[in-house]
């Protein structure tokens, strides 16, 4: 029996709700999913941030490296770029070149200066109060091809449609109520995941499958092994902050 490419990512996706806790956790891991996906289509490296809207308000959820969390959030602090655009227009938007694209020099100077010159944002509705949007980098212009474009948003629509499903049937504890607090929740995991790759020397993808791994085995919750890793490293419980 032949299954289906996006059998094969609801198939996978399920996995990685099972083994996480709570909607922020689950976007994080997917960041990791969707940079291996759209880089097979591109042909090249592509990073991926997850930013979520919730109400009025957006902020950076998780990333598929550290770099793309950084870029990600350096959106955030201008306040406006593709991914932010993706998620009032409900589609795709594209930043093919970032030297010559007017519409965010801020956000575009930055991008040039950390080797970033390409940007696709990919909006993915959670519920009616909330949405995500997948931020792709790239390291050069021209790898966003039109089917690439085509396969970021069939990768969003299948993930928004795990989501959603997690949230109807209680598959993720708590996950309707999740969504408020994501914005907060993925503290301790980032740090954890800090803590894995330099004792392992390994990269942000594998270290978080490490922390899942264990998560599994234990039958723990994601969050709570990501703060005993904290707790025992630092002595102190880990802390969010804000921007004023």
């Amino acid at each position: 029996m032949t299954v289906s490419p996006e059998h094969e990512l609801l198939l996978e996706l399920q996995d990685l709700i099972i083994g996480t806790d709570s909607v922020a956790d689950f976007l994080g891991g997917l960041s990791v999913i969707a940079a291996s996906s759209i880089s097979r289509s591109a042909g090249a490296d592509i990073e991926c941030g997850v930013t979520l809207k919730h109400g009025k308000k957006t902020a950076t959820v998780g990333g598929s490296t550290e770099r793309a969390v950084h870029l990600d959030m350096i959106e955030q602090r201008v306040g406006d770029g593709p991914c932010i655009l993706a998620l009032k227009v409900k589609k795709p938007v594209l930043m093919a070149d970032a030297r010559t694209d007017p519409r965010w020099p801020g956000y575009q100077k930055a991008l040039i200066e950390e080797g970033c010159f390409s940007v696709l944002g990919v909006p993915m509705q959670l519920n009616e109060d909330a949405s995500a949007a997948l931020n792709f980098f790239a390291p050069a212009t021209g790898l966003f091809s039109e089917e690439t474009i085509a396969e970021a948003a069939r990768f969003a629509d299948v993930a928004g449609r795990a989501v959603r499903l997690a949230v109807r049937i209680g598959t993720a504890e708590g996950a309707a109520d999740d969504l408020a607090k994501a914005m907060t929740s993925r503290t301790a995991i980032n740090l954890a995941c800090g803590i894995v790759m330099g004792q392992n020397r390994c990269s942000q993808a594998e270290a978080m499958a490490i922390l899942i791994n264990v998560s599994s085995h234990r039958n723990q919750k994601l969050r709570d092994i990501a703060e005993e890793i904290v707790l025992k490293v630092s002595g102190e419980e880990p802390v969010t902050y804000f921007d004023k």
